[in-house]
């Protein structure tokens, strides 16, 4: 929540989308690009729409497929994702999703661990979560 707590207003909706980068981001005073950390990433899609603002988000999503590894000064992972349909909404650090999807990764470092097989799993750390095929109930005390 300290990275998104000055986090403007926005809402994205689109039809279809594909994208992919790669990342390095360090001390920068902007949300997201505090803490330093460097990743790719690469997700398409069908259908996504979401709304966010300062600790508040809200997202649906179709079909999508997502990919993506990070190494921060926290730690490092990866994940493969591929999910039917999804609802998410987040209230500072209450999170719940509905939906079905198949996530598969791994990632620990001093901010916990997560391990997730075809969409169960858990996370333990600062954000502790159960997903159970794609949907999942979390909380964040970060």
């Amino acid at each position: 929540m300290i990275d998104t707590f000055d986090r403007e207003a926005d809402t994205i909706v689109e039809d279809t989308y594909a994208r992919s980068e790669a990342y390095a981001h360090a001390f920068e005073d902007e949300p997201g690009k505090r803490i330093p950390k460097a990743g790719v990433h690469a997700e398409a899609g069908i259908g996504r729409a979401s709304a966010e603002f300062s600790v508040f988000e809200a997202k649906a999503k179709g079909p999508n497929v997502s990919a993506g590894a990070e190494v921060s000064i926290a730690g490092a992972g990866a994940m493969a994702r591929a999910e039917i349909a999804s609802a998410s909404a987040q209230a500072g650090p209450i999170g719940v999703k509905v939906g079905l999807g198949v996530d598969t990764g791994v990632s620990a470092g001093a901010d916990g661990f997560e391990a997730k097989i075809l969409g169960t799993g858990i996370s333990v750390g600062p954000k502790t979560s159960i997903s159970f095929l794609g949907s999942e109930v979390s909380c964040s005390v970060m």
